[in-house]
């Protein structure tokens, strides 16, 4: 019974905390760009994309994206892309703070500085410079970008920059620009009124000293059947070198050492060639005492 009441608890702290943070949130619009409509686990509910503007892709869908829970894979395996730039329109209730959260995943690429572009908000502020999301962090692993700003008395502020916004109903112009590195593209969009310290971040890449960290990883299951591979492999080379050896120890105790002795059994070829002559003055001899007698 106490196990259960434990895990009651749990589910309703669990519970709690999502529902707490969806609440907080004041969601103004958001988009699984190229794919379905989704409610992830913040209970923040993604429209489908309908747009007819470039390529919908679910190519994505044929890898495991990491960095995120199973059940919200689907806002980074769906994208939307194109050969040229294209834009979506956000739009703006009022005056205010907001936060852009901007989606990506990089599914196609496995090195980085193929697919590198802008993103720019109303036509003026570049608030994503140079993207490269593979170099950022690998092939199949979902990233984030957050940028916060702030609209009044129809003005944009981003950062220390100001532009004019147009005319009610207010709506921002977001840009993915093509460069000369493939094409631009964005997996999903959440637009928020609020402060940036509301938003629900991405767990923190794994550290390492080397590049290696940011291919999809992708994988500490695979990593742990390779190396149970090798050491089986290792294990076998071992036991045929023992067997070797094993069988070498024994030809070596067949062989002898040393020089080689005479066998004193063996006969004496001379003396088997004088072996007539004997027999013949053993013969004689008696012929011999009886002439001697006479």
């Amino acid at each position: 019974m106490q196990q259960l009441f434990n895990a009651w608890l749990l589910l309703v702290i669990v519970s709690s905390s999502i529902f707490s943070c969806a609440k907080a949130l004041n969601v103004i619009w958001a988009i699984n760009c190229g794919g379905p409509e989704h409610t992830d686990i913040h209970g923040i509910h993604y429209q489908r994309d309908s747009s007819n503007v470039g390529v919908a892709s679910d190519y994505g869908r044929n890898l495991m994206i990491t960095r995120v829970v199973p059940q919200d894979q689907i806002l980074y395996q769906t994208e939307r892309y194109h050969t040229a730039s294209f834009t979506y329109d956000l739009p703006i209730p009022g005056n205010g703070d907001y936060v852009l959260i901007l989606k990506f995943s990089e599914v196609w690429f496995a090195n980085p500085n193929q697919k590198v572009f802008d993103v720019v908000l109303n036509g003026e502020h570049t608030i994503v410079s140079s993207l490269d999301i593979f170099a950022k962090v690998g092939r199949g692993v979902a990233h984030d970008e957050v940028v916060p700003f702030k609209v009044k008395d129809s003005r944009l502020f981003v950062g220390s920059d100001v532009s004019q916004i147009g005319s009610t109903p207010k709506r921002l112009s977001l840009e993915f620009v093509k460069g000369d590195r493939d094409n631009p593209k964005i997996n999903a969009i959440v637009l928020v009124k609020g402060s940036i310290d509301e938003i629900p971040r991405l767990p923190a890449l794994r550290e390492s000293n080397n590049d290696e960290s940011l291919l999809p990883d992708l994988d500490e299951e695979l990593q742990q059947q390779r190396a149970g591979q090798q050491q089986h492999q290792q294990d076998r080379l071992n036991v045929n070198n023992e067997a070797d050896d094993e069988e070498a120890r024994k030809r070596r105790s067949r062989l002898a050492s040393g020089p080689k002795t005479l066998d004193p059994y063996q006969s004496d070829p001379a003396s088997t060639a004088l072996l007539p002559v004997l027999i013949a003055v053993a013969a004689a001899l008696p012929l011999f005492f009886c002439l001697c007698k006479l």
